[in-house]
Parts: structure tokens; C-alpha cells; sequence
């Protein structure tokens, strides 16, 4: 940025300041260094800019989330979306209908909010006659099912380890009914466009998003239990908890329900995987896949950890014991023998699966006597009302998924970008989209 400086001279013995602008050099050298003061400013800009904060995702493919959880509803807006993609409302739909679980099957309510949510979801822009015509998609779901009266303690008296306290730090006020922006309801409008993103990079190349439950509490699904080859959403969604092995996903429920009926909560962890990611994602040094992976994961609400490939366990290995070795498959793809680099060496994916975890930690708005203080500072009790889970870590499985896909369809566009805009080394780089694609536009 261009600067501008000043020259001008203390008063010394009532002397006026010196206008340096009809000095010459010669004088200027003149001047005792000791009586003198140098001044550097910034030119502004004639347009000061602010960007909004916080509430936009991604570079190229960008999300913007709008709404609080008692407001007249929330959504997003996606912004950098390719053009002739066939999209509906049906699309975003059915991971909308997996965010909010509460109806989709039996006994759903046992371990997940009460609140009666349809979350039907409008598009009202960038979509025409069935396809994305490239601009700004604006997505809207209706709140329906508020109950404020739930929060007039709240509004008082802080509930320990949630957002209350932090919100009314930074901004001296806050919406208290439901958390505001600090709501779970949020994430519809990230699920909504992750599912965008999920189609798109099915379509482009292939690429599947699939997460589910591994842990709750102290329900450790062992590993090796779940093939990550063959996964499916059908294990997935085959019972209330989202684990794919029967035995362990009853132990789960048994666990949240031990602690629902007491009026308490726990956590948990989501485990991700992405099959058939392209070679080449993630922009090293700043912009690693693992980091913004991470970065994605952890704005999540009620995160705690986040962990990829042999993660901290890996810290137990010796390098001959942890390195991945090369070998070159039948249709002479590089391929790695294991896969503790979960799919990313350098910051890179290498084309094997992405596995990650992320910890979530218990619910934070729980039904027992808690101490607290109020917003004036005297120390309180509280017992919370409303309607929330007692693990969100099953609803948790989409949000994951979404935010895994939005991060790898914003590094795919910045890859093609960058890498792909000529053609590419056919030695040593992979063509981004599936082969079939063309056969496939053919065939419909």
C-alpha cells in the first residue's frame, strides 16, 4: 500500500512547527536530528472496506450461513457454484432430513432434541429451470417450532461451558433465546450447501463423503471393525446412533440413555472418510488439506478435538513402523501398501481414503444443578430448560460430512485452477474427473 510521510520539528522554546513542504534539502539537513519527528501514515483507501466476519467459508466454492435458532429462520448463500449442475431442492433435502433425525424413525426422540423441526428448505436464487446458472445460490429454512420461554433463566444466568458467556464478552449483547447463532440450527445452512458440494464432487469425480459414529462416551467401536472399502450409507443409517456395527451401536443408545434419564449429556466422536478423492488437493504451506480440514471440523459446534490418518497414535511409532510404502498397482496408479498418512502426505491427498475424527464433548445445556453467575457477576445455580440432546453426536454425521465436502470442493476448483488450466503431465498427475464422465453425460 502506498504511504504518505511528514516532516515536522517539536516546539522547542515556544518555536511554531516548521512547514517542511517549503524547505529545501539543504535546510532539511540543517535541522537537529534530536528536535526532529518522522511520521509515516497509511493513505486510506478512499472506500473503507469491511469484510463480514466469520460467517463465509471457502475461497472459490464460498458459503455464507445466515440466522439464529429463534429467529424467523436460517440458511446460506453459495457463491462460486459451477454453472449446468442439475440441482433441487430434493438434493439438499435428504441431508437436511439426516441433520434433524427426530422423525425419520422410531425411538429417534431417546437420544436426540424433542424440538419439532420440518426444516424444508426453499431455493430462491441461482437455480433455473433445474440447473445452477453460476450465480449466488440462496437457500432459506423457516423456524417453526420456537419456544423462547424455555430461556428467561438463561437470559439472566450463563450456562456453564456454553457460548452464553463468550458471546456477551465479545459483542456486549446477545440473542438468548435458543444461543442465536451459537445454535446447532446454524449448521442447516452448512449441510445444505455440503450437500451441493457432496453432488458435485460425485458427479466431477467420483468422490464419496461418508462419516458415522465410532465412539460415545466410553463406547470405543474397536478399529478394523468397519471396512472402509465398502462402507455404505444404508450401514450407516440403520440404526438411531448412525454406527455401522449392530453390536456396538446398542451400546451406544444403552450409554445415552443412562445419562438422558438423569437429566445429563455426553460426547462422542465422528468418524469421516472420502473415497476416490483426486490427487493434488490442498495448497501447502498455509493451505494444507489436513489444515483446512481441521479449520472446517473445528467450527463446528461443541468440537473438541481433531485427528487424521494414525493421528496421535502415531506418535507411538517408530518412522520405519509408520512410513507408507509405494508400489505400483495393476493399472499403474502409485498406491501406498497402509494408510497412516490418512490419505494426505504434505499437504496433499495421494488418492488413498481420507480418514479423520473429530471429538465432540458433552451437550453443554444439561437438566441438573449447575453453579454459574449471572450477567451482573453474582454467583447463581441453574438448571437449564429447552429441548436438547443428550449426545449430538449423531446428528453431528452430516454436519461433518458437509463440512468435509465443502473443503474439498474448494480445493478441487483450486486445483483445476492452478494445476489443470493446461494440460496437465501425463507422467505424473491424474485427470481430475472420473474417466466415465462423458460416457455418462452420453448415456442420459
Amino acid at each position: 500500500m502506498a504511504s504518505s510521510s511528514t516532516l515536522t520539528s517539536k516546539s522547542f522554546l515556544g518555536s511554531s512547527r516548521i512547514d517542511t513542504a517549503s524547505l529545501s534539502s539543504d535546510h532539511l539537513r540543517k535541522l537537529s536530528i534530536s528536535s526532529v519527528q518522522i511520521s509515516f501514515r497509511a493513505r486510506l483507501p478512499k472506500k473503507l472496506q469491511i469484510n463480514a466476519a466469520g460467517s463465509t467459508f471457502g475461497n472459490n466454492f464460498r458459503v455464507t450461513t445466515f440466522g439464529e435458532s429463534h429467529g424467523g429462520g436460517v440458511g446460506c448463500i453459495i457463491d462460486g457454484c459451477p454453472p449446468r449442475i442439475p440441482l433441487s431442492e430434493s438434493d439438499m433435502q435428504f441431508d437436511l432430513d439426516r441433520r434433524y433425525v427426530v422423525y425419520r424413525r422410531p425411538g429417534q426422540s431417546r437420544i436426540t432434541t424433542p424440538r419439532k423441526e420440518t426444516d424444508t428448505c426453499k431455493i430462491s436464487s441461482g437455480v433455473s429451470e433445474g440447473q445452477t446458472t453460476g450465480t449466488p445460490i440462496h437457500v432459506f429454512v423457516p423456524n417453526t417450532d420456537q419456544r423462547g420461554f424455555d430461556y428467561n433463566e438463561m437470559s439472566v444466568a450463563y450456562r456453564p461451558s456454553h457460548a452464553d458467556a463468550t458471546y456477551d464478552m465479545k459483542y456486549g449483547v446477545r440473542s438468548v433465546q435458543g444461543g442465536g447463532r451459537s445454535s446447532a440450527r446454524e449448521t442447516i445452512g452448512r449441510v445444505a450447501a455440503g450437500a451441493v458440494a457432496k453432488k458435485i464432487l460425485k458427479l466431477y469425480a467420483g468422490t464419496e463423503v461418508l462419516a458415522y459414529v465410532s465412539q460415545v462416551h466410553k463406547v470405543v467401536l474397536p478399529e478394523g471393525v468397519v471396512d472402509h472399502d465398502s462402507l455404505s450409507l444404508d450401514q450407516i443409517e440403520s440404526n438411531i446412533v448412525r454406527c455401522p456395527d449392530p453390536e456396538y451401536a446398542e451400546k451406544m443408545i444403552a450409554a445415552i440413555d443412562a445419562v438422558r434419564v438423569k437429566g445429563d449429556s455426553v460426547g462422542g466422536v465422528v468418524t469421516c472418510i472420502v473415497r476416490n478423492a483426486p490427487c493434488g488437493l490442498g495448497s501447502p504451506v498455509f493451505d494444507k488439506l489436513e489444515a483446512e480440514l481441521a479449520k472446517a471440523a473445528m467450527s463446528l459446534p461443541a468440537t473438541k478435538g481433531f485427528e487424521f490418518g494414525s493421528g496421535f497414535a502415531g506418535t507411538f511409532l517408530s518412522g520405519s513402523e509408520h512410513n507408507d510404502e509405494f508400489y505400483t498397482n495393476e493399472h499403474g496408479r502409485i498406491r501406498t501398501r497402509t494408510n497412516r498418512s490418512g490419505g494426505i502426505q504434505g499437504g496433499i491427498s495421494n488418492g488413498e481414503i481420507i480418514n479423520l475424527r473429530i471429538a465432540f464433548k458433552p451437550t453443554s445445556t444439561i437438566g441438573r444443578k449447575q453453579h454459574t453467575v449471572t450477567r451482573d457477576k453474582k454467583e447463581t445455580e441453574l438448571i437449564a430448560r429447552g429441548r436438547h440432546d443428550p449426545c449430538v453426536v449423531p446428528r453431528a454425521v452430516p454436519m461433518v460430512e458437509a463440512m468435509v465436502a465443502l473443503v474439498l470442493m474448494d480445493q478441487l476448483m483450486a486445483q483445476y485452477s492452478q494445476s489443470y488450466l493446461f494440460p496437465i503431465n501425463s507422467d505424473l498427475q491424474e485427470p481430475l474427473a472420473i474417466p466415465r464422465l462423458e460416457a455418462a453425460k452420453a448415456s442420459v
